[in-house]
């Protein structure tokens, strides 16, 4: 960490050049080679790439069919119908399935190629080959045909990390059905009010899991989630936190291990569902902090070609590759390690605490696996400093060539603590996109040199601007992060939204005809970007719009801060209050020296603009189960509205962080200024 009056880490300062071997062997440069030769485009750089890709839309999607030959039943009728949002339709007369896609290297495999590693706080490590892992989607597949799981019928997950979910997933797909997922420490609310609108057929369960060594029992919500769906006709129970005990936490319910007991299906005479091009791939949801979580829909074909194109491209996986990022399985990160077998690669899954029984556990992990792409937040950055730990010293990680960080803005420092901590020569990157589209925006490419702070790259197919308010274009300066054209991933839709307002008014209400994803972005001449925080979440000071993560990394540079939050509430008569919320590193005190420190440091680092009205000192900062901090929900208790309305605890990371700010909303004087609540 640096000293409290050191410099801030320079933002664009030079961090990393890919080498010309590196630059030759990446999947995107052999892209352009086939580019060349069988289209006839001679395309200098990822710039001229980028720039075909976003102006040549309907040529760069048929290429990526193309190049990774897309298997369909039928030959698609046209790439896209019209290049209008929302509404437009991707390879129509196509039938294709994205489970087929996943498995699809396994037919030219060695017998001992790993498909998982696997790791969980309640197992032995372990592993599954590339044939072992078809072999058993094939299994459960023919298994859930004859439990009449038909095309389109919702299969529904309340399953840890382990290999079973990522079987059972493929195995749903691979018959035409509808996938979706909730981690297993959602509580039973939470879990009803998503599968409560989509009505599943069937849903997997087990009987709990265990995390930072303490046992988390969910029989009691497995029960509750089953008897709150009435579309359910069929359980089927993963034996996991107890492998040994015979009875179900529902009754009823079909036994994993039994299921599984059937005769292997051959690989050449098993029928994948090959589906058309509108027909859902999976449901997924938005975080749910506030309000009924958004029940997002995608397609087998739009996802199946973003994700070639991103893992690919963007991240250079391929055979012999092995990617790792933390995840839960509520998380759309998890959707992306599972798409790593798309090019190949293998996959790490793991499954308990990121810090048990060690804070270095993950890097462990990622040593034993010989991971190639490591996965990371900047909150796991922050956990890591505070632990002051140096993982390049003190595990093997010579397989290591890239890292990804996603999650959250990231700031030069996050950067330079992996090149300093982790591996001088490592390609660090930072990702930004959503569960909307399960994928990025901005990302990386391993041919563009790093910079501190800066996202390398617009992803390819991706017309990404920063626009301001009223739709002009903000070169070099923040604005919202558009895209202006459509991509494949878009959602279908919103489940139980017929006349599609949810969707209209989520991403097109503000600039009609143009996606409008909610964060602020900054893009240079080069093509690099800075997120800037959410849009719903900005400071708005006296009409000048501030975003959070600025404020973030000054403050937190401060020897005696361990966290920080801010946000700015609207008064009456057009005045504005911004609360700075500071968690401290132990012994430290939020004297006058100390407030005058915070002050100085953005009124220096930032604007006089940055510097809060009070400063505050809280327990813990409250962040969701994707580690994003949750600047919105304690903006509206500040405002006024019950908690209740504005967070569900079984959303968060740390529920009890949320009631040091319900108390202070409820109780403090400051707040007589506060409206009352509509």
């Amino acid at each position: 960490m640096p000293a409290l009056d050191a410099p801030l880490i320079s933002e664009g300062t030079p961090l990393w050049t890919p080498g010309a071997e590196l630059i030759a062997s990446s999947n995107v440069v052999q892209f352009l080679h086939w580019l060349r030769d069988q289209r006839q485009l001679d395309l200098a750089d990822h710039d001229a790439l980028w720039r075909w890709s976003t102006q040549e839309t309907a040529a760069f999607w048929a290429a990526i069919w193309d190049y990774f030959d897309v298997q369909s039943d039928t030959p698609y009728q046209r790439v896209v119908d019209r290049l209008t949002m929302p509404g437009a339709k991707w390879f129509e007369g196509s039938k294709v399935n994205y489970a087929e896609h996943l498995l699809r290297h396994e037919a030219v495999q060695p017998a001992a190629a790993i498909a998982f590693h696997h790791h969980s706080e309640s197992r032995e490590p372990g592993s599954c080959t590339w044939a072992e892992t078809g072999r058993q989607v094939r299994i459960l597949a023919t298994q859930l045909r004859a439990l009449g799981i038909r095309p389109g019928d919702r299969v529904a997950s309340y399953l840890p990390n382990v290999p079973e979910t990522a079987i059972a997933m493929m195995a749903t797909v691979a018959i035409g059905a509808v996938w979706s997922s909730a981690s297993p420490e959602f509580g039973a609310r939470t879990v009803i009010d998503r599968y409560g609108q989509i009505e599943p057929k069937l849903l997997f369960v087990a009987d709990g899991y265990r995390f930072a060594g303490k046992v988390y029992d969910r029989s009691r919500e497995a029960r509750e989630i089953a008897a709150a769906l009435p579309s359910l006709r069929t359980v089927i129970w993963l034996p996991y936190l107890y492998p040994d005990k015979a009875s179900p936490p529902v009754d009823g319910a079909l036994d994993w291990n039994d299921l599984m007991a059937h005769p292997d299906v051959p690989r050449q005479t098993f029928r994948y569902e090959r589906v058309a091009h509108d027909h859902p791939l999976w449901v997924l949801f938005s975080s749910g902090t506030t309000g009924l979580p958004k029940a997002i829909v995608h397609s087998h074909v739009g996802v199946l070609v973003e994700h070639l194109k991103l893992m690919s491209f963007h991240l250079d996986l391929k055979p012999g590759s092995t990617m790792f990022f933390h995840s839960t399985t509520g998380w759309m990160m998890w959707n992306l390690v599972i798409a790593s077998l798309l090019t190949g690669a293998s996959a790490v899954l793991y499954d308990g605490s990121p810090f048990h029984p060690a804070p270095d556990l993950l890097w462990q992990i990622a040593a034993e696996t010989r991971a190639t792409h490591f996965g990371a937040s900047p909150t796991f950055v922050q956990m890591m400093e505070k632990a002051d730990l140096t993982p390049g010293r003190t595990h093997d990680l010579s397989a290591l060539l890239a890292i990804t960080l996603s999650g959250a803005p990231s700031t030069p420092e996050t950067f330079a603590w992996f090149y300093r901590a982790v591996k001088p020569d490592v390609w660090v990157s930072s990702q930004s996109g959503g569960t909307e589209i399960v994928s990025g925006f901005v990302g990386a490419s391993p041919t563009l040199p790093v910079r501190a702070g800066e996202i390398q790259t617009r992803m390819l197919g991706m017309d990404v601007r920063a626009w301001r308010d009223d739709g002009s274009e903000a070169i070099g300066s923040v604005g919202e992060l558009v895209c202006v054209k459509p991509f494949p991933s878009m959602p279908l839709r919103f489940w139980n939204d017929p006349d599609g307002r949810r969707y209209h008014e989520a991403y097109f209400q503000a600039f009609p005809g143009v996606w409008r994803h909610g964060d602020f972005i900054r893009i240079n001449a080069q093509g690099g970007s800075y997120i800037h925080g959410r849009s719903d979440s900005t400071l708005n000071r006296n009409g000048v719009r501030i975003g959070t993560a600025e404020v973030y990394r000054a403050v937190e540079l401060i020897d005696a801060i361990d966290d920080s939050l801010i946000v700015c509430c609207a008064l009456p008569g057009g005045h504005w209050f911004m609360p700075l919320f500071v968690c401290l590193k132990p012994g430290c005190l939020l004297d006058d020296a100390l407030i005058a420190t915070i002050k100085d440091r953005l009124r220096k680092d930032c604007s006089p603009r940055h510097v809060p009205d009070r400063i505050y000192e809280v327990e813990a900062i409250p962040y969701t189960l994707t580690g994003k901090k949750m600047e919105v929900p304690v903006r509206k208790l500040l405002m006024g509205q019950t908690p209740e309305k504005v967070a569900s605890r079984d959303a968060m990371m740390n529920p009890d962080a949320i009631d040091w700010f319900v108390r202070f909303a409820q109780e403090s004087l400051d707040y007589q200024w506060r409206p009352s609540a509509a």
